[in-house]
């Protein structure tokens, strides 16, 4: 047992209410907190989709409580405050450690301190109301590193730095159900061409001129192209662009059936994304294109199955506005910040994976 170890823990609150590509960057903490705590319950303060996601999921994660939007907390920074009742019903709860991985901790060290546990943790930027143990939250460190100092204050360790994810039965049933049953044959590549913000995607024609080089160099391949319904006419560019044959799915899978499509693909080749994370969260091999300011802090740890293309613009191409400082205002134009990285490099980093043996 560490010395940091709290004595007595049988419940621990977790707060992490954000998005698919944050919540994986979080599972080597979250297995940290259960390798200190084995025989605690586990429970993830998040969101509706959490809820789905985790139900019967193999994992560190043992429930989910999905909170209504909370500014700052599960929402924008809208002055919604959280119900009393729910706060009621978490206090209820009687938790032994409330644990803050939800960022600097402005709206949400308020938040956890009010659950009324016997030792809350995390992080604290600057300004920030204090926890009884919090390390500084400091914009330019990766969000595993961050996370795994913050499970470490309370004595939660693992060996384990790569985000790692079970892919149930359920899982393959839905993508069976979608794709048909896993089948021997060429094979199946992914492309992954949406992010949520328009800045950090990688021109859909790139794309298609990289998944044609691969069967034409690498076959025979399948390809398939997935994003969510948002993204819906990149996909179709990617796909219009191909000279090969692809398959889109757009909002076709839940985020199960997505991984168990990702769990059969040879390679996945994206951009910074969840579902990039996710793809190397069963053991998919990725090639991925960043940009620089988020290369530091999501980009994947390890490089034997996982290659990041990194974008060094540091201003908008179309007024010049400074990206490297995190507490500029942001300018109001989405064009893509990472047109920089050649389709050649994307391609041979994928053409490497592919490679037998």
């Amino acid at each position: 047992m560490s010395a940091t170890t709290v004595p007595g823990v049988r419940r621990i609150a977790v707060l992490r209410a954000n998005a698919l590509g944050d919540l994986l960057l979080a599972f080597p903490a979250l297995h940290a907190l259960k390798n200190a705590y084995p025989d605690a319950r586990l429970t993830l303060l998040g969101r509706e989709w959490h809820a789905a996601f985790l139900a019967g999921r193999p994992g560190p994660v043992d429930d989910v409580v999905a909170l209504p939007p909370i500014s700052g907390v599960s929402g924008p920074e809208d002055g919604s405050r959280p119900p009393p009742r729910l706060l009621e019903a978490l206090r209820g709860r009687r938790f032994d450690l409330a644990v803050q991985m939800h960022g600097g901790g402005g709206n949400s060290n308020p938040f956890v301190r009010a659950l009324g546990a016997r030792v809350t943790a995390g992080l604290r930027a600057e300004g920030a109301e204090p926890l009884d143990r919090w390390v500084p939250y400091v914009y330019h460190q990766h969000e595993t590193h961050r996370l795994l100092e913050v499970a470490a204050l309370v004595g939660g360790a693992t060996a384990e730095y790569e985000p790692r994810v079970a892919v149930t039965p359920a899982d393959r049933a839905e993508a069976a159900r979608v794709l048909g049953p896993p089948a021997a044959g060429p094979r199946l590549v992914a492309i992954h061409p949406g992010a949520v913000d328009p800045r950090r995607r990688w021109p859909p024609e790139r794309f298609a001129a990289v998944a044609d080089h691969l069967a034409a160099t690498a076959g025979p391949i399948s390809f398939v192209v997935t994003g969510t319904e948002p993204e819906r006419e990149v996909v179709e560019k990617v796909v219009a662009g191909m000279s090969v044959p692809a398959r889109p799915l757009v909002g076709a899978l839940s985020i199960g059936g997505l991984a168990a499509l990702y769990e059969r693909c040879a390679l996945l080749v994206g951009n910074d994304t969840g579902p990039r994370h996710l793809a190397g969260a069963v053991g998919t091999p990725t090639v991925s294109v960043y940009w620089c300011g988020n290369m530091i802090t999501a980009s994947p740890l390890g490089r034997a199955r996982h290659r990041p293309l990194i974008s060094w613009t540091a201003a908008c191409p179309v007024c010049g506005a400074c990206g490297l400082d995190p507490g500029a205002e942001r300018c109001p134009h989405d064009v893509s910040w990472v047109t920089d990285v050649p389709v050649d490099d994307v391609i041979d980093q994928a053409l490497d994976l592919l490679a037998p043996g």
